[in-house]
């Protein structure tokens, strides 16, 4: 890994100290338009419950929080800077008990089977220690006709090139491929 990969994986990809406090500020500012895009696509009800993993500074929390009154909104974020953005940012909808944030990693979800009927991940998947693991892991605390959205901007390095067999491979079903210019979303079904 170079000098300036090492630099970007700090800002933006499992931010850490300064850099990725920096990063989460750049990240809130610029990423707001695809968040909602991807929020969208999942369609989200006042009594949904949702997952998001890898929820960076909190953007997609925060518009989730406009969206649930009556569901529940649970994020888990490799990154303790981010963690606290996060909280920051939503500490009201967190003080109500509407939203739950917590350090954690994909491959380990802190939650019971069958817990959410959606779940995203914008920008997150690629940096993922086991990616099938996390995948499947989501898959888990999903129930069964829950939606997931994994959404990917052109500066995440992802392609969509096998997206949508590695998510059916894990379990769901239903994968497509939606794009926009800047951009795009796998959908599935648990």
């Amino acid at each position: 890994m170079t000098i300036a990969d090492s630099l970007l994986m700090q800002m933006f990809g499992r931010p850490k100290g300064l850099l990725g406090r920096l990063g989460g500020f750049i990240l809130a500012r610029t990423k707001r338009d695809f968040t909602r895009w991807a929020i969208d696509l999942l369609e989200v009800q006042p009594d949904d419950r949702v997952l998001e993993v890898g929820f960076g500074p909190g953007v997609g929390i925060e518009m989730l929080a406009t969206m649930v009154s009556t569901g529940r909104i649970a994020g888990v974020d490799y990154s303790q800077e981010m963690v606290e953005q996060a909280s920051a940012r939503n500490a009201k909808a967190i003080e109500t008990g509407l939203v739950q944030l917590q350090y954690g990693s994909v491959e380990a979800l802190p939650f019971a089977d069958d817990t959410f009927d959606k779940a995203l991940a914008i920008n997150s998947l690629q940096v993922w220690s086991n990616a099938m693991a996390g995948l499947r892991e989501m898959q888990r605390v999903i129930e069964v006709g829950g939606q997931i959205a994994l959404g990917f901007t052109p500066q995440s390095g992802q392609t969509s090139a096998g997206l949508t067999e590695m998510v059916t491979a894990a379990g769901f079903r239903d994968a497509r491929l939606v794009e926009r210019e800047r951009g795009f979303c796998v959908l599935a079904i648990a």
